[in-house]
């Protein structure tokens, strides 16, 4: 047995697990066959743990399926199961209305027909590199993949065979809740990683798991017995673990010599040993380190890691999340750089500038950092060969608001480049200036070299929730197209001032359409509720996507969900394509002078939200611009999935993205697009794989054409990004999604893997 909390997995459950029944095998165009739903071989007893059920259900909690209802063992790899659905269809719609609002308040249709031109340079240039790379084992490193792609060089599963893609295994944590017991309410984001012929991922209640990655058997668990359960402002989450391996061979055989490092709720970083999943004792205190030093107002759930720390130079490098238009003074946005070996801090950067530093140095008192900068939540990424590392920061404190911020903004909205030895900054690029409008850069900044584009250069792209994507040179951060500073609305509320320009990018053009929503844009299911819209639209500001928070309210398009938010950007360098899925969703903000604010009962009026802002002149108002029939007034789709030609600049293809099956009955299903949270891989071989929809499918298109190949229904909601890889030499290609939905969908816990049947992988 391994310490406490460690819990070394040599028992399995009789019988096997790896036959899968026909029942189980989804496969064809649009196939739709729900699971089989079997018992399986243990019942409810002492080594099981009772799954939270689904009670108490609130707007927020939309779309439930039923939760498995049978007892489940603590991080059982089972075939997937569930209870009998005695009750399918109650409870199931729960209203469009309801689900769009609370994405919304969260954090023109094409078709699919044009083909993505070929650019034999790029294509050239990556075939043999992915063919070799092909007949090896081939990982998946960080998050997001090498480079941060989110892009597989494996070509097994191809246009042509992907309609035989099977579940091969799945994994069940049993860590998820519906918010009604000890635990508040979950959301499985993660993308785990893997190391040879391991698979690693974190849960939402903090626990580790490393699992054989051709089999999905358990290898060990840690339970760092995370103390702050409840939710707060968010659902629990944990998108994932990061790994660092000692260059000295012997000394990466040791113990903890390959560590998993990763963070918890309760605001601490910790190192295992990858091997056993015993804590580091080298590292910190007993294996972890308190990222709540020197933080001011740090309390409990307002200041903590969601994303995995990047590693570079022997380092754990972490950022940490704040509450959006909760207060003036919530933590500091500082990044801090601990040794990998001993967990030592090396450095720390705040995302302020030395002439802030310097104006509001008696301000600070005895704190180090700045209370309210911009801090970094999103994935970091970074490139060894250059020794940097690119940050993706948000906005200042609070969020709609910025008339008192005395240029504490200045890295805010960004990405910036750091050195990764010192933290000291190299460049850094504005996607927004002034952002009042919690634009903030959600997305971890992916990296490409593709001939042809930027003259060759080593790039970074970043993906925003303005559906921007500025193309920068890796090196420098000059655009390597274009930027156009152009005029934007003006007249704030009083006391504050405004960018008069934004930057836009030229190549690609700006992705979210249209860039402003008049009368002629409004929609509805019926003429009425059209002619509703364009009565509702016309009480707001909206002029465009820049359009500040107003005292009358102002339209947010696309709202602060994006766009695109943390599912981030795949990039193909063989066919030269970004891929990108978009949220298409209107709200309105309003700003509140702060006397009529504290005077409101700000819990009143669901899905109406009130935020405080307390330490401004003003709270706010948010609400989704929808129809008397509950429709989004913004055209649709709602969701779409879009290709862009990163040689020419232009759209190769885009089309919805979902449908709204489980969000209206039947027969109201249809492909208008939906609300997403997750994001694209994509393949060498063509493919783009993507959950992320409120309608609960895995999708497989054509990268060349955005044609539909192959889905999968979901037992949950597949809100994180996929993954793929080969374990071993002349092993299969799997494909790995976490379905456990989202704050707004049924919680659950499966990591699901998908591949070829055996006779038909063409590994090598």
């Amino acid at each position: 047995m391994g310490p406490p909390g460690t819990h070394q997995c040599h028992h399995r459950r009789p019988g096997g697990n790896r036959t899968i029944p026909p029942a189980l095998r989804r496969r064809g165009r649009g196939g739709r066959r729900r699971p089989h739903h079997t018992a399986g071989p243990h019942g409810s007893t002492g080594g099981y743990r009772r799954c939270l059920p689904v009670s108490g259900i609130t707007p927020r909690l939309l779309h439930q399926r039923h939760q498995h209802c049978r007892a489940r063992r603590r991080g059982e790899t089972r075939l997937p199961a569930g209870c009998q659905h005695l009750d399918r269809l109650v409870n199931r719609y729960r209203g469009l209305a309801a689900l769009l609002a609370a994405l919304a308040l969260a954090a023109g249709c094409h078709a699919a027909t044009d083909t993505a031109p070929a650019h034999p340079a790029a294509a050239d240039a990556a075939a043999a590199d992915a063919v070799a790379a092909d007949a090896a084992a081939q990982g998946w490193p960080h998050y997001g993949g090498r480079e941060a792609a989110q892009y597989a060089d494996l070509t097994d599963i191809t246009p042509e065979n992907v309609d035989q893609l099977e579940l091969a295994w799945s994994h069940h944590s049993g860590d998820f809740s519906d918010g009604s017991g000890d635990w508040g309410l979950t959301s499985l984001q993660v993308t785990p990683i893997v190391d040879g012929d391991s698979l690693y991922y974190c849960t939402p209640f903090g626990r580790v798991f490393a699992l054989d990655a051709e089999t999905g058997e358990e290898r060990w668990v840690f339970d760092p017995d995370v103390q702050n359960r409840r939710s707060g402002l968010y659902p629990a989450v944990c998108r994932g673990v990061a790994l660092w391996r000692a260059a000295a061979p012997e000394e990466a055989a040791a113990h903890c010599g390959t560590r998993i490092l990763y963070g918890t709720r309760d605001a601490e970083l910790i190192a295992l040993d990858a091997r056993s999943g015993q804590p580091c004792e080298d590292f910190g205190t007993a294996g972890r380190v308190s990222l709540k030093e020197d933080i001011q107002g740090g309390e409990p759930l307002v200041y903590y890691p969601t994303s995995p720390p990047w590693i570079q130079n022997d380092l754990a490098i972490i950022g940490a999340l704040v509450p959006d238009n909760e207060r003036k003074d919530v933590p500091s946005g500082v990044v801090r750089a601990f040794s990998v070996r001993s967990g030592e801090l090396v450095w720390a950067w705040e995302p302020v500038t030395e002439a802030y530093r310097a104006r509001h140095r008696d301000s600070l008192g005895r704190a180090r950092y700045h209370q309210g900068s911009p801090n970094v939540w999103a994935p970091i990424a970074g490139d060894p060969e250059r020794g940097l590392i690119y940050v993706p920061t948000g906005n200042p404190a609070p969020d709609l608001f910025g008339g008192e911020r005395d240029g504490i903004d200045a890295y805010g909205s960004s990405v910036v480049a750091l050195d990764a030895s010192t933290g000291e900054v190299r460049w850094h690029f504005q996607t927004v200036h002034h952002d009042v409008w919690d634009y903030d850069v959600a997305s971890q900044p992916t990296l490409f070299r593709i001939p042809g584009v930027g003259a060759g250069r080593a790039g970074l792209a970043q993906a925003t929730k303005m559906g921007h994507v500025f193309l920068l040179d890796r090196e420098t951060g000059e655009p390597l197209y274009p930027v156009e500073e152009r005029p934007v609305p003006q007249n704030g509320v009083p006391g504050e001032t405004l960018s008069p320009t934004q930057p836009f990018p030229t190549h690609p053009a700006p992705l979210h359409l249209p860039a402003r929503l008049g009368p002629e844009d409004m929609d509805g299911l019926v003429w009425l509720d059209k002619l509703a819209c364009r009565r509702a639209l016309a009480r707001y500001r909206s002029e465009g996507m820049f359009t500040p928070p107003s005292l009358e309210g102002s339209v947010l398009y696309p709202s602060t969900t994006g766009g695109i938010n943390w599912g981030g950007a795949s990039i193909d360098p063989q066919r030269g394509l970004l891929i990108v899925n978009q949220m298409h969703l209107a709200t309105v903000v309003q700003l509140i002078p702060r006397a009529e604010y504290d005077a409101l009962n700000p819990s009143a009026g669901y899905p109406i939200e009130h935020y405080p802002m307390r330490g401004s002149p003003y709270g706010v108002r948010r609400f989704p611009l929808f129809s008397p029939l509950g429709a989004p007034c913004n055209p649709r789709p709602w969701g779409s999935l879009t290709a862009v030609d990163l040689v020419s600049g232009e759209v190769a293809w885009t089309r919805p993205l979902g449908t709204t099956r489980g969000q209206a009955p039947w027969p109201f299903w249809f492909e208008a697009g939906s609300p997403n949270a997750g994001g694209p891989l994509t393949t060498a071989s063509g493919l783009v794989f993507i959950a992320a929809t409120t309608d609960a499918y895995l999708r497989a298109f054509s990268s060349a054409s955005g044609e539909l190949l192959w889905q999968y229904d979901l037992p949950y909601t597949g809100n994180a990004t996929p993954l793929s890889y080969r374990a071993r030499a002349g092993g299969r290609q799997f494909v790995v999604l976490a379905a456990g939905g989202h704050g707004w969908s049924a919680a659950g816990d499966a990591i699901l893997a998908f591949a070829l049947p055996e006779k038909t992988s063409a590994a090598p």
